[in-house]
């Protein structure tokens, strides 16, 4: 089955170079400056505000490690700890006059968010600070079209993008013409508003035939697989799981100690029992607070997840919180509606793991979980052993 595959060419005449969503109407959204030479990275703020417990410190080191896989320095952050959520600029009026001062000292140009920004809070924001604003999403976003190899990937990150970008278009044409009701009002902002509107909405609405194709050929390649045991790595992003799949399948997919590194699925042979082979396929890893369109963009690749007979949970064993990022995990599987799906727990880099009572704990706390090292195998046969035992318990349910 074929499908009309959407072209990529937009025009960008007149359009303003100041932001990250400005690229978006092209299709491309990028978080570093247009303007900055090339080399320089950005320097930027963290922002972020407490919820509960120690988790705004842990969501804050989180959000350090995406900003630098995106290619920003970090050069200070602020935390609001208390008050609550202020509907203009989501932060209090003290902890922006601190990001003011902060962003000075380090000559940062750049505020990153923790948390997702509403279009007003996000246009209030930057008028108050000067300073280009970046929410979570939007950051994410823009490591998923870093990452983006194959054209699959790419479109799928393209229609989030433009979705993210659909309700923040109006800020991008204030300065273009006068905005508001009434006679006399309409400028020439506004009409080329409507008509990046259209064209964005245009766009999705071409991306979403073409990916509701590749769903439907994926779904006519997986009948053909239905005699075989399909077996799929899921876990948050970084926790190894490219490193085990290689391991396992003896194959040589791209691996790398980077968030997101693997987009597109890989599926391989691992093992044939009979006449049944065991399929393995690798997915693109989680994080806590992924966007949502984001998880509906991908949907083509991550119903791989939702058929599978063997969901293999890959979790850090070094993870200072690792059941937070289990949790985390568990909250896209059920968004997914594959949370219900047969599920092994596979704590990985326990050669990493210095201390040994931290290992025994593990151990302890999730009994029946498997234990390994994709670098070194160790665990590994351990591994192999729990699919085989799941396969026959499935071969002998069927």
């Amino acid at each position: 089955m074929k499908t009309s595959r959407p072209t990529s060419r937009t025009t960008s005449k007149s359009r303003p170079r100041h932001s990250h969503e400005a690229d978006a109407v092209t299709g491309h959204v990028r978080l570093t400056d247009a303007k900055k030479p090339p080399g320089d990275p950005e320097r930027a703020i963290l922002a972020g505000r407490s919820t509960r417990g120690g988790e705004a410190s842990i969501t804050l080191a989180e959000l350090k490690l995406l900003a630098e896989t995106a290619g920003a320095k970090v050069r200070g952050q602020v935390l609001q700890r208390r008050g609550p959520v202020r509907a203009a600029t989501f932060l209090s009026k003290g902890k922006i006059e601190e990001i003011q001062e902060l962003a000075g000292e380090e000559r940062a140009g750049l505020l990153l968010v923790d948390d997702d920004l509403s279009p007003a809070q996000h246009r209030n924001l930057e008028k108050e600070l000067g300073m280009r604003v970046v929410d979570r999403s939007a950051l994410i976003l823009d490591i998923f079209a870093r990452r983006a190899r194959t054209r699959e990937a790419r479109l799928q990150v393209e229609l989030a993008q433009l979705e993210y970008l659909l309700p923040r278009l109006t800020r991008m044409w204030e300065h273009l013409g006068r905005l508001g009701g009434g006679i006399g009002t309409r400028g020439p902002g506004e009409t080329q508003l409507e008509v990046d509107r259209r064209r964005i909405r245009e766009r999705i609405s071409r991306l979403k035939r073409y990916l509701e194709g590749v769903v439907r050929e994926r779904r006519v390649q997986r009948r053909g697989r239905k005699d075989c045991f399909k077996v799929s790595l899921v876990g948050y992003t970084n926790a190894g799981k490219s490193t085990l799949f290689n391991t396992l399948a003896k194959a040589k997919v791209y691996v790398e100690d980077q968030l997101f590194a693997t987009l597109d699925p890989t599926t391989r042979v691992i093992a044939s029992e009979g006449k049944v082979q065991v399929l393995l396929t690798d997915t693109v890893g989680f994080i806590r607070k992924l966007p949502p369109h984001l998880v509906a963009s991908f949907r083509a690749t991550l119903e791989e997840v939702t058929e599978a007979d063997l969901l293999l949970h890959v979790v850090d064993a070094t993870e200072p919180d690792p059941d937070a990022h289990i949790e985390a995990v568990n909250t896209v599987l059920e968004e997914l509606g594959a949370l219900q799906r047969p599920r092994l727990l596979v704590f990985n880099k326990i050669d990493a793991l210095e201390d040994e009572i931290a290992l025994i704990g593990l151990r302890a706390q999730h009994p029946g979980s498997i234990f390994v090292s994709a670098a070194t195998r160790e665990g590994v046969p351990a591994l192999r052993e729990a699919i085989a035992g799941r396969f026959h318990g499935d071969a002998e349910r069927r």
